[in-house]
């Protein structure tokens, strides 16, 4: 998608600071972060939303909770963290392009919103 902001960083035409990368998963820090870790992860495929992927996206999607592993483990916050998607508008998403934030670092409420 030619507009996508997070298929242009993913394509490495906007800056970020990457903390994870495979040929098919990116991961980033956040612009905003609400959390003292706040990593964005992003499909490299060009998925709008979780609610629009397919039965073959299935392994991509068990790529993505496995990357939020390794990562947490690498930012020293396996012992608490929480990996959160927004599916839509509705729910808060705010870039149409399929990703996941990982936040850690403080303890996290619930219910959380």
């Amino acid at each position: 998608m030619p507009d996508c902001i997070f298929c242009k960083i993913a394509g490495r035409e906007i800056n970020a600071k990457f903390v994870y990368e495979t040929d098919e998963l990116a991961a980033f820090q956040d612009l905003n972060p609400q959390a003292p870790t706040h990593i964005l992860i992003i499909t490299k495929k060009h998925i709008t939303r979780l609610s629009d992927c397919s039965q073959e996206d299935a392994p991509l999607l068990g790529k993505i909770q496995y990357a939020a592993k390794e990562i947490a483990d690498k930012a020293g916050i396996a012992e608490g963290f929480r990996l959160v998607t927004n599916n839509g508008r509705k729910a808060g998403q705010s870039v149409d392009h399929l990703h996941y934030h990982l936040l850690g670092g403080r303890k996290m409420n619930w219910p959380p919103g």
